[in-house]
């Protein structure tokens, strides 16, 4: 068997999992067969490079392929409103299927999403890519990659999102109560808290030497004095909050609600299923 041969039989092998992962960035199965095409020309090109894992190389090849065509609908001037509703509501037998598999409802909310924010949530979320693997499709770090899988699975998820100023007015705060906290000033961390805080921690954080429960500014302050050595600003499903994490290893994250520029909860979560499912992404100091 010839080594052309070989590649037909590695690419036909691989070729449905292709089309599903291009149909769920393009919500069309023309595009997403003439995606499926153009890798399968790029992978038979004479001269082509040395591929290792031929299937993660293909995701990737049809990531890039999809992301171009994706960037170059959105600029198409005078997009017809035929062609929208096509992507969105397949009207062939075959698209009916393969809509039907992906679930039409999510194809909906996924064309809402830029180009970027659906390769890296199709590719995490749907196909098991890290966002590694993922940053140089899209051409951004691995953070700011994991950044647009969270906000566009919050637009999956139907949960508002927050303006870029409502984001720093929260940074400003948490920065204000990790700097107090670290540093045991207590007049510093009274101001930043509400008089009727609330701090609560689930049950492993308990187990892990916290207070199930804590009311007012003066207990929270006393709890936190001194503390919070480890502890970084982090962006939490899309909300600013704090992780602890010694060594790189998620030890626990803490969620903070602020209303009028004072902490008014805190939750600190270490339950594993938790640390597993957050959408977090540590910012920089």
């Amino acid at each position: 068997m010839s080594e052309l041969e070989v590649l037909a039989t590695q690419f036909v092998a691989n070729r449905d999992r292709l089309r599903c992962v291009a149909y769920r960035m393009l919500g069309s199965l023309s595009d997403a067969d003439d995606a499926v095409q153009e890798a399968w020309l790029r992978l038979s090109r004479p001269g082509g490079e040395v591929v290792e894992n031929l299937g993660r190389w293909l995701t990737t090849v049809v990531a890039r392929i999809s992301l171009d065509m994706l960037r170059a609908r959105k600029t198409r001037e005078g997009m017809a409103a035929d062609d929208e509703g096509d992507a969105t509501y397949p009207s062939s037998e075959e698209e009916l299927l393969l809509a039907d598999s992906v679930g039409l409802a999510l194809l909906v909310v996924l064309e809402k999403l830029t180009p970027a924010e659906r390769v890296a949530f199709v590719l995490h979320d749907l196909f098991d890519l890290s966002f590694d693997e993922i940053s140089p499709i899209v051409n951004r770090s691995a953070t700011a990659t994991r950044q647009l899988a969270s906000r566009a699975r919050r637009r999956v998820r139907g949960v508002p999102e927050v303006s870029a100023a409502d984001l720093s007015r929260q940074r400003t705060v948490v920065d204000a109560f990790l700097c107090a906290s670290r540093s045991g000033d207590l007049g510093a961390l009274l101001a930043v808290l509400d008089p009727d805080v609330v701090l609560r921690a689930d049950r492993s954080a308990v187990r892990a030497g916290g207070m199930p429960e804590l009311r007012g500014a003066a207990a929270v302050a006393k709890a936190f004095s001194g503390r919070a050595q480890a502890a970084r600003p982090a962006l939490i499903n899309g909300i600013v909050g704090a992780v602890v994490a010694p060594g790189g290893h998620l030890f626990l994250f803490l969620t903070v609600m602020i209303r009028d520029g004072r902490i008014v909860e805190i939750t600190a979560t270490r339950d594993s299923g938790a640390l597993r499912l957050a959408d977090i992404a540590v910012l920089a100091d």
